[in-house]
């Protein structure tokens, strides 16, 4: 493994004892874990309540976090620290003073879309991208002011440079590619990787097949070539990992991911009609036992041990560390009394 730390940029998977305990023998240090898609706030607020239960029940092996320091209290203390993130703006419904409500409650990156036009941003699938909507500008800004992070991952081009543009803090596309790798709508341009980098945001690249070159098939070796690539590209230090793992999720639940209330049909999404299920992942990443071959990939390709732990999760660190938090000159200041 590495020697700093090792944060995974975004996971949905369907939680249980054993998985927080492969993120141990895995040496993952934190997660940002989806906690609701298309839920409304007090659906959301009913999945918060699962997850202060497991940290309740498995305190030795995962707690919630809240800050950038949280993933050295998780490091001193050999548990896994957990940031809640959301795909899509469902749980903030068309109430602007949510924002700040859900961020109180732990919530640490929020989608502004999820494959769709949503009353914030446009999709990637959508066939034509409108871009950033007034609300949308609206919403940037209060989620600025609080500390929550912008995340353009299942966004169009247009919103997505847009977003970039009227962030006042780097926003986030925690789990995709580069589309000059592998042509997918989930996968992003160099226009985008350009612009994401120079505003000082980070990229998390994602090992789910529908992201990858060959698919399952996809060779550990290209999959490393790929991230030294985009690292001349974006540069070391605004690269990170995010896998997509959605371990131990039935085929059910991508029907729930893709489709939500908005259709009454099946939107098959980046799979095909015959296999709408989840993909195999490929052989050399299956669960977060796995990282350690991800670091040894980079090493292999050429990257040297600091940029294969910057990589790993000391670039989603310092990320954590500059984004969590109130903005110094926004946040609400007490009052002086009165001479």
């Amino acid at each position: 493994m590495t020697g700093g730390p090792l944060i995974d940029g975004l996971q949905y998977a369907k939680w249980s004892e054993k998985i927080f305990r492969q993120l141990r023998e895995g040496g993952v240090d934190a997660v940002h874990v989806t906690i609701t898609y298309h839920e409304n706030f007090r659906e959301t607020v009913h999945n918060i309540e699962q997850w202060n239960r497991w940290f309740e029940t498995y305190p030795d092996l995962i707690f919630q976090g809240r800050t950038g320091s949280d993933v050295e209290l998780a490091r001193q203390t050999g548990r896994t620290a957990i940031f809640f993130g959301s795909q899509n703006p469902s749980c903030m419904e068309d109430d602007i003073g949510l924002v700040e409500i859900l961020h109180t409650l732990g919530l640490r990156f929020m989608q502004l879309t999820y494959n769709n036009q949503s009353l914030l941003a446009s999709g990637c699938y959508e066939s034509e991208d409108t871009g950033i909507t007034r609300m949308g500008r609206e919403v940037i800004a209060e989620m600025n002011r609080v500390g929550l992070v912008v995340d353009m991952s299942h966004s169009g081009e247009r919103s997505t440079l847009e977003a970039v543009e009227h962030s006042s803090r780097p926003i986030a596309i925690t789990h995709a590619n580069p589309a000059s790798w592998h042509t997918a709508l989930r996968n992003k341009s160099e226009t985008v990787l350009r612009a994401l980098s120079q505003s000082g945001g980070m990229l998390g690249f994602s090992v789910y097949p529908h992201h990858l070159k060959g698919g399952n098939a996809c060779r550990l070796q290209d999959f490393c070539e790929m991230i030294a690539r985009t690292a001349d590209l974006m540069g070391v230090h605004q690269i990170g990992i995010g896998t997509d793992l959605c371990q131990d999720q039935p085929d059910s639940v991508v029907e729930w991911m893709r489709v939500g209330r908005w259709t009454k049909s099946i939107d098959y999404g980046e799979g095909s009609a015959a296999a709408p299920g989840f993909p195999d992942m490929p052989d050399w990443f299956s669960d977060n036992r796995h990282f350690n071959r991800i670091s040894e990939g980079l090493k292999a390709v050429g990257m040297t041990s600091e940029e294969v732990n910057a990589v790993m999760g000391e670039n989603w660190l310092r990320f954590f560390e500059t984004s969590f938090g109130g903005s110094a000159d926004q946040t609400r200041k007490v009052p002086r009394a009165a001479e």
